[in-house]
């Protein structure tokens, strides 16, 4: 699709063709697990991440040394740690299982201070659907678990901080920023796990199309959705990730939901849509 196309693709198709993208490049993601490990892969995702988004961003860098330092590293710690933590747990459990428990933290983000009932109800259907992917009746790895939720604290911290860093800096050079400190946070870990693994032909084309899927393709896809429809719609048109995770891990990784997953994924799907339908502050774009 051309550049021009694309802009004009109506905005729920957008938001969806996201999720495909980013779920579509975390599959692809487990395939070099085995060669770099998850640290060692991560690494490699988002130092091309950094650099792609910086090469787009290229007119624009000199405005990175503006940015206010203790946002920006704040800011990248986040995203490494819901990162690391991410591929931390999809290598240990099914893809929708741990998206589901990882969008504990945008649903935690949308509610966060709210008084209202409807809002507590939202809670507790989300609740409910990761106590279910903890029942002893589902299968699953505790540590993966535990991975997840940690990545859900991730994404919840970056949230709440990239709508500060943005809201003093331009959205393309902020975030840009944010993952150069996430790879730089992540170098220690990634290439004490990956090693020379990193540099094999194989690892690297992997690492840079996972780049383009899970960072710079839907964080584009996002900055045009969220032009042209009200940010309660975005949010509701996002939640439907874990539903997406669920049904790409079944169909390229072989990851059939059982029934109580495939509830969870349901009640959290429908907690982070009924929490987001009268948000009125635009989630930063997913990188």
């Amino acid at each position: 699709m051309s550049p021009r196309r694309l802009a004009d693709a109506p905005a729920p198709l957008l938001v969806v063709g996201a999720a495909f993208s980013v779920q579509g490049g975390a599959a692809l993601a487990t395939s070099a697990f085995d060669a770099a490990g998850p640290l060692g892969f991560v690494w490699l995702r988002v130092a091309f991440a950094a650099l792609l988004l910086t090469a787009l961003s290229a007119r624009s860098f000199h405005r990175l040394r503006s940015l206010p330092l203790g946002l920006v590293l704040a800011t990248g710690a986040s995203v490494a740690l819901m990162n690391a933590c991410f591929y931390q747990a999809i290598d240990r459990i099914p893809l929708g299982s741990a998206v589901t428990v990882e969008f504990l933290g945008p649903l935690a983000v949308a509610v966060a201070g709210s008084r209202r009932a409807l809002d507590f109800l939202w809670i507790a259907l989300a609740g409910g659907g990761v106590a279910l992917l903890g029942s002893p009746s589902v299968d699953l790895d505790p540590v993966g678990l535990g991975f997840a939720l940690a990545a859900a604290v991730g994404w919840a911290a970056y949230i709440v901080l990239a709508k500060r860093l943005l809201a003093q800096s331009s959205v393309v050079s902020g975030l840009t920023a944010t993952l150069l400190v996430a790879a730089v946070l992540l170098a220690p870990l990634g290439l004490a796990q990956g090693g020379t693994a990193l540099v094999g032909g194989r690892v690297l084309v992997t690492g840079l199309a996972v780049a383009v899927l899970g960072s710079v393709l839907p964080f584009v896809l996002g900055l045009l959705a969220l032009r042209r429809v009200p940010t309660g719609t975005f949010g509701i048109l996002q939640s439907l990730e874990p539903a997406v995770a669920a049904l790409v891990g079944a169909l390229a990784l072989a990851q059939v939901p059982g029934a109580l997953e495939a509830l969870a994924v349901v009640f959290v799907t429908v907690a982070s849509a009924g929490a987001s339908a009268r948000s009125r502050r635009a989630p930063p774009p997913e990188i």
